[in-house]
């Protein structure tokens, strides 16, 4: 089952794609979140030529775990996209995405300055691939 994953900001939404098996995530792309809000056509583009089953979207979560305002916002983005896109929404857990994102861009040789356009799409396949980890059977891992 191939799924996309998203990281969605307020200026950007980083967009990561699983393999066909639904076993490894891959950086795709970034999207304009501005954009996004009045066109999804982008979105739907990359949903048909993937054949996408679903959207894994990163929930920015406090570090004590709780939700707030920023998580309600993901989720109302989300809810929409999974609606108009007739698709399935997941949430799965994105803190340190981008934290983690950026140090693994680093110790790569990508500077800071150059993370800037692709982090993001990093920090989707980062969260892509914790919530397909999560969805092995231990047999699997």
């Amino acid at each position: 089952m191939r799924l996309l994953g998203l990281d969605i900001g307020e200026a950007r939404v980083g967009v990561a794609v699983s393999d066909p098996a639904g076993t490894i995530a891959s950086p795709l792309v970034v999207l304009d979140a501005r954009l996004l809000t009045r066109d999804i056509r982008p979105l739907r583009t990359l949903v048909d030529d993937y054949e996408v089953e679903g959207l894994v979207v990163g929930l920015p979560l406090s570090m004590n775990g709780s939700e707030g305002r920023q998580s309600a916002t993901v989720r109302a983005v989300a809810d929409r996209l999974g609606k108009e896109l007739a698709l399935p929404v997941m949430y799965a857990d994105e803190r340190l995405s981008s934290a983690t994102a950026a140090r693994a861009m680093g110790s790569g040789g990508v500077k800071a300055k150059q993370q800037r356009g692709r982090l993001d799409m990093v920090a989707a396949a980062i969260i892509l691939q914790a919530y397909l980890d999560g969805q092995r059977k231990p047999e699997e891992l």
